[in-house]
């Protein structure tokens, strides 16, 4: 799986060019995340003062628009703060830029393992279970699911690198007896409630990996006599054995959205205090003056990146589960294909 992509010379320029490039465009959006952080604050701070220019509308409506579509930034050299668009649009032209090749990217690993699998398994002759599925659909998903979330992982990582500073020096705006006292007790905070939380999303979903394998595997079976069935509908595809096919899929995917259904009611929970959490934290520090609105919001807004980090794999769990089933196909698969092989004549 990882051997046929990164470690073939074949694929070399694609596995490695192609993640460092991947890993540019993902910096630079960090980046622009850090700018987008600090501009939040100005904006917030002057929609907070906006008393202050009842008296000179057209001063505060000057500087709401500065803050919004001002090119100043570039002008003059890219000195002073940028404004919203100025970091808007770039953003979203790496990020559609970033979507589109990672979906190239994904495609080359998928075909870089399909065509490693295929001339071994063609030189086997014991028939092995699903291999067509695992061949075409299982290394399909594999690829998709591993570049998606890969790219998350990485994102991650700069994203803790680019903000767990920042939020560190927020800390010490905390006006709550305890937290204030701690040095960096926002980023703590964060890791904390993350950290449980992943734990707490462990014990919850943890017969999901074991039933989607199944889930795989009644599908596989249900596949393979319908395929079957269009090359010999006497003997395969009768109506009463695919109806006993069917029973099992049905009979595990009622269990398996059943264990989901556990597991999204805790990550629902769990997300919607999140989203108040750092308010509720930093609101006695605003309403005693310590704070203004704008720095509320940056801290908001860098609490949800730094525990956004922390949380990955907790608010991607369903598909880590998915891949864990898929994980185990394909190496289940490539045992085979070790195991029946056909000895090389010396």
């Amino acid at each position: 799986m990882i051997k046929a992509f990164y470690a073939t010379r074949q694929w070399a320029l694609w596995a490695y060019g192609g993640g460092l490039l991947l890993t540019t465009s993902l910096w630079l959006q960090v980046q622009m995340t850090v700018a987008y952080n600090y501009w939040n604050r100005d904006f917030y701070d002057l929609l907070y003062r906006a008393g202050e220019y009842h008296d000179k509308p057209s001063e505060g409506i000057q500087l709401f628009l500065e803050k919004l579509i001002s090119m100043n930034y570039v002008l003059s050299g890219f000195e002073g703060e940028p404004s919203f668009v100025v970091i808007a649009f770039p953003y979203i032209f790496l990020a559609v830029f970033t979507g589109w090749f990672t979906r190239i990217y994904g495609l080359r690993w998928r075909q870089a393992m399909t065509f490693d699998y295929i001339p071994r398994w063609r030189a086997v002759e014991q028939e092995i279970e699903g291999a067509s599925q695992r061949i075409q659909e299982d290394c399909n998903r594999f690829a998709r699911i591993v570049e998606s979330l890969g790219l998350q992982v990485v994102r991650a990582v700069m994203t803790l690198i680019a903000f767990i500073p920042i939020l560190y020096g927020l800390s010490d705006k905390i006006d709550i007896p305890v937290l204030r006292d701690i040095e960096g007790s926002l980023v703590w905070g964060a890791l904390i409630v993350s950290l449980g939380g992943l734990v707490i999303s462990w014990f919850v979903g943890w017969k999901l990996p074991g039933l989607e394998y199944n889930n795989q595997k009644v599908e596989a079976a249900f596949r393979k006599e319908l395929v079957l069935g269009e090359d010999d509908k006497v003997n395969h595809a009768d109506p009463l054995t695919l109806q006993g096919f069917f029973r099992g899929i049905r009979r595990n995917y009622q269990r398996l959205y059943l264990h989901y259904s556990y597991f999204d009611c805790w990550s629902s929970s769990y997300d919607q205090f999140m989203t108040i959490f750092p308010y509720l934290v930093m609101a006695p520090s605003l309403f005693t003056g310590i704070i203004t609105l704008g720095i509320m919001t940056q801290v908001s807004n860098a609490f949800a990146r730094v525990h956004g980090g922390f949380s990955l794999f907790l608010h991607n769990w369903t598909t880590i589960t998915e891949l864990r089933s898929i994980w185990k196909r394909l190496h289940e698969f490539e045992d085979n294909l070790d195991r029946y092989a056909v000895p090389t004549p010396a």
